[in-house]
């Protein structure tokens, strides 16, 4: 890959950027809802991508993302980000990844621009796919606080009367 030198500075410099997308998350009215979640939570997290950046991009598989993200927009779901919220936030964190490189790189070459535009390239098939696969980490959590809801409305309308136990729930001796 040629642009493996700016995935390595981006390694290098991961926890400045994971400081300032923090910070701007926090900040950011369209992310309002990520106050609640502290700022050392919310750093440790952009530096899990940032600092493994390069694994992301060249060695994880689509399953890789998928049980990753998944799981990452279940945990916000259950944590009372909104879905809206946490797409922005996600988009916040390539555009922060993004400015940075433009500051730091620099091509002299049409080799190592061609590079620059792979890793560009890269990073949107990656955030396309992180966004993809948290969205179906939300869907699933709600699906399933839908069907625990519901098994609690069950057992209290069981509990109080209003509705028997179905036959296949009782168990016999």
């Amino acid at each position: 890959m040629l642009g493996i030198k700016l995935v390595r500075l981006i390694e290098r410099h991961s926890e400045t950027l994971s400081g300032g997308l923090a910070q701007e998350i926090r900040n950011a009215e369209r992310t309002s809802d990520f106050r609640q979640i502290p700022p050392e939570e919310l750093q440790l997290a952009a530096t899990e991508v940032y600092r493994n950046l390069g694994d992301w991009l060249l060695q994880k598989t689509d399953s890789d993302i998928a049980r990753r993200f998944r799981a990452i927009g279940a945990q916000r779901a259950a944590s009372g980000i909104r879905l809206h919220q946490f797409i922005w936030a996600l988009k916040l964190t390539r555009d922060h990844l993004w400015h940075f490189l433009r500051r730091e790189a620099f091509a002299d070459t049409v080799v190592q621009l061609h590079g620059e535009l792979e890793l560009l390239g890269l990073l949107n098939q990656f955030f396309d796919r992180a966004i993809f696969y948290a969205v179906q980490g939300y869907e699933e959590a709600g699906e399933a606080a839908v069907k625990g809801d519901l098994a609690r409305a069950r057992d209290l309308a069981i509990s109080i009367g209003l509705m028997s136990v179905p036959s296949s729930d009782v168990v016999e001796d």
